[in-house]
Order: structure tokens, then sequence, then C-alpha cells
């Protein structure tokens, strides 16, 4: 089964502040014929998990308010105590940023975030990453 197909039956967030990156996932993602909600800030996003559920999560790290790697952090608590965000499998946590040093890759590993792609960034890029864990 090509990735597409898993990923129409699953629900993504995409968070940047960027509105060319959150435009431009949509098209993507809408073209393939998948379900992706774009949001400018971690706050939105911690606002709509006691509503829905998502399956994957692409997070810029530099945001307004918190950070990528703290959303996750936060998600992960969340999830803990909710149902709303617990499935048959995890969540797949993807962190995108222009800023790779050490530092960062060792914190994003400790919040349990499975993939991290660095800026710019191209759609297969994205398919890739996905593709390890879908």
């Amino acid at each position: 089964m090509n990735l597409f197909k898993k990923l129409r039956k699953l629900k993504t967030l995409l968070i940047d502040d960027d509105e060319w990156i959150r435009d431009s996932m949509s098209i993507f993602f809408q073209n393939e014929g998948c379900s992706i909600l774009t949001l400018e800030t971690a706050e939105e996003a911690l606002s709509l998990l006691g509503k829905k559920k998502y399956n994957i999560f692409i997070v810029d790290y530099m945001l307004p308010g918190m950070n990528g790697i703290d959303f996750f952090k936060k998600l992960n608590k969340i999830s803990k105590a909710s149902t709303l965000l617990k499935s048959h499998t995890k969540p797949v946590k993807i962190l995108i940023t222009a800023h790779g040093d050490k530092e960062i890759i060792i914190k994003a590993k400790q919040a349990g975030i499975h993939d991290l792609i660095k800026k710019p960034f191209t759609p297969e890029s994205i398919e890739n990453s996905l593709g390890k864990f879908i």
C-alpha cells in the first residue's frame, strides 16, 4: 500500500508560523486526498487536542510563544490522560527546524519526537519521513 493511501485514513496536524509553509503543505496534502489541519501556534493546537484526535503531528521548532519541543512535551502529558489522543498506534511526531544543533536533537529525542526535518525542506522530505513511520 502506498504512503498516500495510508495517509488518507489518518489526520495530520501541522503547526508552523510561516503562512507559506502552512499553505504549501495544505495544498500538497489535499492534492493527495489527505486530511491536514494547519495552525500558526502551539497554543492553538493545544486548545484543539481535547476535541479531535490526530495521528500525525508536524511541528516547527521556532514558534511564537511555546516552541515545538515544549509542545511535544505537553502533548505527551495530555496523551497519557486523554482517550482522544490514544489509538492503536501512538501519534507520529515530526519536528521541522532550521536549527539542527546537537542540543535540539537531544531535546527532541527526549520529548519522544520520531524524526527531525531540517529547513528548507521539500515535499519529498516529508514523504520520506512519514514513510518511515506510517
